[in-house]
This record gives C-alpha cells, structure tokens and sequence, in this order.
C-alpha cells in the first residue's frame, strides 16, 4: 500500500525521511524503463522538484512547515499553466503556443503550500474522453493490467499515483475524469462542486462542468489536497459516524449494464454497508432517463469545447486526435437557442432531483458501469465509443446536476479495480469527504 499524506507528513515531522529522499525516489519510479513513467508524464522537472525538495528540507529544520503537503513528491495534469512552459493539454496542436506566463491558480497554491511538483502529467487529449487514450504521448497502462487503459481524462495522474510515481495528483473532472481513472485504477478520486476551485490559467474542456479534484491514496489525502486548491482551512473533516446514515441508489440509468465484476463488488459493498448500521434504499429516480434526451441537440462539453478550438482547428486540427476530433466538431452544429434550452433543461432538471435527493446523506452508484476495457478493445472508433461512454455515463450524472462524489476503491483482492461512487449535494463537500472517510474501510474488498 502507497503511504498517505499524512504518514509522510509523520515521518518528515520525525526526521524519518527528507523531501529530498521522497523526491528522488518518485523521479526514479518516472525514469525506470521498465515502469510507465514515459507515458505516464510528458514533462518532468527534475532539476526543479530537487531543488523545491532540497529548499523544503531546509525550511523544516528551520521550523517553517506550510502544510502536510510540504515537501510531499505531486503530479499535476497536462493542460495546467505552468510559468514559463508551453501547455499542451495532452495534444501536439499546442506544441506552438507562447509559454505561460504565470502558474494557474491550483498550482501556485500547490507551490504556496509546500508541494514537491515533479511533473506534468499525460491525459486523453483536450481531456475529451473517459477512456484515457493518447496516441501522440503513449497510453499507460492500467496499474492492474498493463494490457488494460488507465480511465481518462486524467490517466497519467491516476498512474503517477498507483505507482508511486506521486503521492497525490491534481486532475480535473469535467465528466468524470478524475472519477473514472481513480475507480479502474484502484485510488480515490474526488470530483468538488465545481465553483470552490478555481479554473483560471487551466485549459478548459466545458465551463459549464470543469472542476479540479484531486487523486490520491486516501480520502485524508484528497480532503487536504482539496483544501489546497479551495484556500480552505487544511483541517481534515472527522469522520461521520456510520450508524442511521440513509444512501440512495437509484434504480435508473446508473445502474443499466453493468459488468458482473462491478455489479459484484458494488452489491457486496452496500451489504457490508448495511451491516454496520447504513440505510441502503433503493429508489425510482426516472428523472435519470432524461439525461440522453436532453443531450440529444447537443452537449456542454460539445458546445464549449468548439467555441474554445474553433480558431486552434483551422490552423492544426490534422494534428488532432482522430477520435477527439469528431467529437469537439460536433459542437459546430449545436445553436444558440439549442444551448439555452440546455442552460434550462439543467437548472431544471437540478431542482426536480435534489427534491428527492437531499433527504439522503448520499446518492451512490458504481462509478463506472464497467471495469477498465483493454488497450485493444478500444483501438478501433467503434469500441472506443462504445466503452467511452459505459465509462463515463454515472461520473457525468455528478457534473450536470453540480454535485460533489467521490470514487472509492471496492474490489476485492484479485478483482479487477472497481469505484464505489459517493454524490454528495452541491457544496456539501466537507460533509461527503466526512462520511466517505467512514465508508472506505468498510467497502474496501
């Protein structure tokens, strides 16, 4: 088992370790030619995370410690401003653009935090699908079969994690990408209610649905890391206590087609849920059925990702990902009074299920309805569509509605990787990582 945030944080408290030592040995999990570092990172700063570490050291034994992530080894996704270097976003359409010429948000408070940045990392290009496939940087493979793709959008941040490559990652979820990659690669994932972090300075996939979450070991672990990039106090919410808490699962759309290794591992988490004293109710949530209507004139993701690459597409989109491509297209053919209806559809929609949802202390679902697909499975236009959208069709329930959810590992030993996801109200996120840091041992196979 990967060490947390806070065991680190220990050990560095207690002279155990060094930032240095921390920091060495993730750079060299990156550079072992036998492990997924190459495609896992498309750039890796060596030269600065020894030196962040090296001054990390020095500001300990001086008593200046900024926070548990202080001198802790992270990774931070593709399309995130980083001073002075080119944003690529997983894509060689970019590999033109000016430098950045300051760090986004996220990262500056990453850095104001005392984090160890080692390196940037791959993701399905323009972060526009669930999958995790890139065909200009590599794809890496999934840390429970290399044979198997890592989930996207934020793939390499998944892998830099499950490999020690980093102790946690900044990812971004706009449909379920920091969600799906943490559920098929074994790790916690949590997606916040979009409006507590800020977007600036990170290249958008949808406006209307980005948010920056966090992959990691360890609820704890995403509860700081979330806090860094909120400016939130870094307090570690309790734990609730499991006992009269009530879940909803509900019995539409979410739970259509799902793999038996997920329907095993999900089934067997709400009964040892139930065993420990967890209201598991099952209910009719029809309003679940509406989503594939409401998206059939055209999607946010679509829509927004156009508007943004229309120019960049003109003059490099033969440089594009062939199975991205079509899809940020489509939003050509979306109009403006087809987005506004969609504007309403979703407040709409938003009011008619958190009536019934906020009786619940949480909705949960499988994260994905399948387990990680096979690099070859999805090598052809047709299996990547198919299973692109298996992938993300629960995560994707979370960022329409504005939801906070958190994917948790639920597998049991020898099982392939499955997330059990927790969807918590829209800024009740303190509240949700308090109870899933209950739930997680419990249903953990």
């Amino acid at each position: 088992m990967n060490p947390t945030i806070l065991q680190l944080a220990a050990d560095l408290a207690a002279g155990r370790t060094t930032s240095r030592q921390l920091t060495e040995a993730a750079l060299a999990r990156i550079a072992d030619d036998k492990g997924e570092g190459k495609r896992a990172f498309i750039k890796v700063w060596r030269d600065q995370a020894l030196a962040a570490a090296d001054a990390s050291d020095r500001l300990r034994k001086a008593g200046l410690v900024a926070s548990p992530l202080a001198g802790v080894p992270v990774s931070i996704k593709n399309l995130c401003d980083v001073a002075g270097e080119t944003t690529l976003a997983g894509s060689t359409a970019l590999d033109d653009a000016p430098p950045a010429v300051a760090d986004a948000p996220v990262v500056a408070r990453l850095r104001a935090a005392g984090a160890v940045i080692v390196g940037s990392t791959n993701m399905s290009e323009f972060a526009f699908s669930g999958v995790g496939y890139n065909p200009h940087y590599g794809t890496p493979g999934n840390p429970a079969d290399r044979k198997r793709v890592p989930g996207g959008s934020s793939s390499g941040a998944a892998v830099s994690v499950a490999d020690g490559m980093a102790v946690a990652a900044l990812g971004t979820d706009t449909g379920g990408s920091v969600r799906i990659p943490a559920a098929v690669c074994g790790i916690v994932g949590f997606k916040p209610t979009a409006r507590r972090v800020p977007i600036d300075g990170v290249v958008p996939l949808s406006t209307s649905l980005d948010s920056i979450g966090p992959l990691a070991n360890s609820v704890e672990c995403c509860a700081i890391v979330d806090a860094v990039f909120a400016a939130e106090p870094l307090a570690v919410p309790a734990a609730a206590p499991l006992g009269g808490l009530r879940f909803a699962v509900p019995m539409h759309y979410v739970m259509d087609d799902l793999e038996p290794v997920v329907a095993t591992a999900f089934e067997r988490a709400l009964k040892a849920l139930s065993g420990v004293g967890v209201r598991i109710e099952k209910i009719d949530l029809p309003e679940f059925n509406e989503f594939n209507a409401i998206g059939a004139r055209g999607t946010f993701a679509a829509a927004e990702a156009y508007a943004w690459h229309r120019v960049l597409i003109e003059r490099r989109g033969k440089d594009y990902d062939p199975l991205v491509y079509p899809r940020i297209l489509r939003g050509k053919e979306m109009g403006a009074a087809d987005y506004v209806d969609l504007l309403h559809a979703r407040a709409d929609l938003q009011r008619r299920v958190s009536a019934i949802t906020a009786n619940y202390d949480a909705v949960v679902m499988p994260a994905c309805a399948i387990a990680a697909p096979t690099i070859e499975e999805v090598s052809t236009p047709d299996g990547f569509t198919r299973k692109n959208l298996l992938l993300l069709r629960n995560t994707s329930v979370g960022n329409f509605l504005d939801r906070c959810a958190i994917s948790l590992p639920c597998q049991a030993p020898g099982e392939l990787p499955v997330g059990f996801m927790l969807m918590g109200e829209a800024m009740a996120d303190r509240r949700l990582l308090a109870i899933a840091r209950s739930v997680a041992p419990v249903v953990k196979g």
